[in-house]
């Protein structure tokens, strides 16, 4: 029979499932679980700026590795990163909260301890925490091997934050292990008898359909079964679009994917091939109004297959169980035998770039970016102008975007774009964010930097809070802030200081510190940024102030006529 601290027996568990970088911010009840991270060689202290910005970190390292964890102090720490444990719980991702807490002792005898409410309630936290995670836990030496193993499994298997509540005094008492098995992390399997009914009757609606489509959404990269969609895709050889929140899952250079679906913000020509379907087979979808141009799908009339990760909807009857998990492979293999053919028109495009001025605005921007970005690069993009300028921005090969559709919390793509960075160093980041939301969260380039990370990063400066001005106030000074000298945010945060390339540090080289206002500057800059990868760099984008993507406008005036 083998012993383990409860500390080391939670950092061995994260490993299992797939982390190898654990986010975070130092505190006087996490610390000595802070000594094993930092001592375990398999393990990268993230070393955040604050809270919530670990809490992003953690979010975006889940969407590129499929799992994330953050450690925060009690009270302060766990309540500043709870927004962005919110988002991922909105957004799907399974990040496991651990947060170090006082001694049991302290708590059993209700001590008007600091960073408490002074109401000698320590539990009130893990309260709060209880409504944004799908599962959480008090460990005590009794509990602490089977909680830890739950809130881990049922965080990974709904795709939700889990949270764990971890006293300063356990985090190093040894505990016994009879038996370690390895964790169960997958759903159960469909009802067989069940799921080959359903399978069935979708194959009979497909071939008696005439114009069947498909609209893959964010649900198939939550659950990582993007494999399995583009085979689905490519064999079924349907007309395929991608919700917003599902850009990125689908191949667009299938002959059959045709482009993005937003209700009334999408192309003209997009719509007209979804309303002229008789049947649609969703695949994960997220009816959010973001998602969904304001709700303005408009495909109520339309028969619908519904495939989700917890159960098949056909028309108006449920199989309940029935997972998109085990029904993709069964169709595809079905529809092998009979493999579609059809001849598409050419899929529309955004307007070319208009050539009217010099300036760098949304129409240049999203058709000239993808030129400089490398194969299988992330792309981060911001609520706000860029988050809606890559909805139908053309998509390297291999790419994968993240971005808040749902949850839209302004300076998340920061944090997340360390988080992106810090799951797999192979793949270029590029991160798109807007001056007002970089206010929020600027403090994690110093952590970008300490991390010897090399991402491209894209500041858009309008000179204010452009999505709120288009929704209301566009001349109310609340919607404007302090400029600040954003070219200049590398070497502020250290990028060139000598006390920070000391022995044993390997912070990132820097690279291009630029503020461009013209195309001619902007293509100049790329051409350097092309040319040394392995070097960070930081893009001041001079931009009109009320110059948007053509979805954000159209997403504004529906917004102010409902």
């Amino acid at each position: 029979m083998s012993q383990v601290s409860i500390g080391q027996y939670i950092l061995n568990r994260l490993k299992e499932i797939n982390i190898d970088t654990i986010f975070g911010v130092p505190g006087d009840f996490n610390m000595p679980l802070l000594d094993l991270i930092e001592d375990d060689v398999a393990l990268t202290w993230g070393n955040n700026a604050n809270e919530l910005n670990s809490a992003y970190a953690a979010d975006g390292y889940a969407r590129v590795r499929g799992a994330g964890a953050v450690v925060t102090a009690f009270g302060v720490g766990e309540l500043s990163a709870i927004n962005g444990i919110a988002g991922s719980y909105s957004e799907m991702l399974p990040v496991i909260h651990i947060v170090g807490t006082p001694r049991t002792t302290t708590q059993e005898k209700g001590s008007l301890m600091h960073h408490s409410l002074g109401n000698g309630d320590f539990r009130v936290f893990e309260k709060m925490s209880a409504m944004v995670t799908v599962a959480s836990a008090s460990l005590t030496l009794a509990n602490a091997i089977s909680e830890i193993d739950r809130v881990i499994q049922t965080a990974v298997i709904n795709k939700r934050p889990g949270y764990i509540s971890l006293p300063f005094n356990l985090i190093n008492t040894m505990v016994e292990l009879p038996s370690v098995l390895p964790l169960i992390v997958s759903p159960p399997k469909s009802p067989e008898q069940v799921k080959n009914i359903a399978i069935k009757e979708i194959l009979r609606v497909i071939q008696e359909s005439q114009n069947p489509v498909i609209i893959v959404d964010g649900c198939i990269l939550r659950h990582r079964l993007t494999a399995e969609a583009n085979e689905f895709v490519e064999i079924a050889g349907l007309p395929t679009f991608s919700a917003p929140m599902g850009k990125g899952a689908i191949d667009e250079s299938l002959p059959n994917y045709r482009g993005v679906y937003a209700g009334a913000i999408s192309f003209e020509e997009v719509s007209e091939e979804i309303k002229n379907a008789d049947l649609l087979i969703e695949i994960g979808s997220i009816k959010s109004d973001f998602n969904t141009g304001n709700f303005t799908y408009g495909l109520e009339k339309i028969k619908t297959i519904s495939l989700n990760s917890s159960n098949t909807i056909i028309f108006h009857a449920e199989y309940s169980g029935v997972r998109m998990q085990d029904v993709l492979p069964l169709l595809t293999a079905a529809l092998s035998e009979n493999k579609i053919s059809l001849d598409y028109k050419p899929r529309v495009r955004s307007a070319p770039i208009d050539n009217e001025t010099v300036e760098i605005t949304h129409n240049y921007l999203w058709n000239k970016v993808p030129e400089y970005i490398a194969e299988n690069g992330i792309i981060v993009s911001e609520t706000g102008t860029s988050e809606f300028g890559i909805f139908n921005m053309e998509s390297p090969k291999g790419a994968t975007f993240i971005g808040q559709i749902l949850w839209g919390s302004i300076g998340y793509s920061v944090g997340a774009a360390v988080g992106a960075a810090m799951a797999d160093r192979s793949r270029k980041v590029y991160l798109f964010v807007g001056d007002g939301s970089f206010q929020l969260t600027a403090q994690e380039i110093s952590v970008f930097i300490r991390q010897g990370l090399t991402p491209v990063i894209f500041l858009l400066n309008n000179d204010g809070y452009l999505m709120e001005k288009l929704i209301h106030g566009p001349e109310r000074s609340y919607n404007n802030f302090q400029m600040w000298k954003y070219s200049q945010t590398l070497d502020y945060f250290g990028g060139n200081l000598e006390v920070n390339k000391t022995e044993g540090k390997n912070p990132s080289p820097i690279g291009i510190e630029a503020k461009v206002s013209t195309r001619q500057e902007f293509e100049n800059a790329m051409e350097k940024v092309s040319e040394e990868p392995d070097k960070i760099h930081f893009l001041e984008v001079i931009m009109p102030a009320f110059d948007s993507p053509r979805e954000l406008l159209l997403l504004c005036d529906l917004s102010e006529n409902r």
